[in-house]
């Protein structure tokens, strides 16, 4: 039963890593060009400048394995502090057990938080996006 839990975590976190692999994207602001030319277009748009873009040699460069090792080393770190001032109770083996479970725990919701957590293009990349969409009647506001 429990090799089955296992395997639904893992599924879990397969599904919602596929969406992580597709790279942030520009946001939109809502303007007169996006309401004439809906959604649709305005996506067209945006791949065809992000496309111009690489081609001119300009990388995304997004490194999720950085911001999952920073979750990580803030999740160790905390997850131990906050894992031995609740083991306190149990004396010295209590802060010890305490702080390795808590370390343990941090570890992990550090990576997974971490792997998650919203990019953000190199900034010469999306100043060249936002750029080339610019020059075609958009408004960029952030990625996610």
């Amino acid at each position: 039963m429990a090799n089955r839990s296992w395997q639904r975590l893992i599924g879990i976190i397969l599904l919602l890593a596929v969406p992580a692999c597709a790279g942030p994207q520009p946001i939109l602001r809502s303007n007169k060009q996006l309401h004439l030319y809906g959604k649709q277009m305005a996506q067209q748009e945006v791949q065809s400048c992000r496309r111009k873009v690489e081609e001119n040699g300009l990388q995304p460069g997004v490194h999720q394995s950085a911001n999952a090792a920073t979750g990580a080393i803030l999740g160790l770190t905390l997850g131990g502090a906050v894992g031995a001032s609740a083991g306190v109770v149990g004396g010295l083996t209590g802060v010890a057990i305490g702080a390795a479970a808590g370390s343990a725990i941090g570890l992990t919701v550090g990576i997974l938080g971490g792997t998650f957590k919203p990019l953000e293009p190199e900034p010469p990349y999306a100043d060249a996006v936002a750029r080339c969409l610019k020059e075609k009647g958009y408004e960029v506001s952030g990625w996610e």
